[in-house]
């Protein structure tokens, strides 16, 4: 059973009967005389559908910190503005944070480290 030639659209996903008891699964599949079984890992749709969502979350969450890193790396403070050119970075940092924690569930977040002080 080709999974990505079921649906024609190349999903990966497939329709099968589990039985509620031992597990079996069975998908509809004519038989031309010449099957083989071979043992196949198939995960449920809601669990990959999770797993999506939260790749695609983490996807955003990286796009809006490499956002932060990709202005500290090519920003250069002018003549004695290094103070204030570092305060505004962090302001921009601390609200790139807070917008790409704000869609991660409060238990799977990062603790916050304690303040550094030089």
């Amino acid at each position: 059973m080709q999974l990505t030639d079921i649906d024609g659209a190349g999903s990966g996903r497939v329709t099968v009967w589990r039985c509620i008891g031992c597990g079996r699964i069975e998908g509809p599949q004519p038989c031309i005389g010449v099957c083989q079984d071979r043992k196949v890992e198939l995960v449920d749709a809601a669990v990959h559908d999770e797993a999506l969502a939260q790749f695609d979350r983490a996807r955003e969450h990286l796009q809006v910190l490499a956002d932060v890193v990709r202005r500290l790396a090519h920003t250069m403070p002018r003549e004695g503005e290094w103070e204030r050119t570092y305060r505004v970075l962090q302001a921009q940092a601390r609200h790139a944070l807070a917008v790409s924690l704000s869609s991660i569930p409060s238990r799977d977040r990062p603790e916050r480290p304690a303040p550094v002080r030089d």
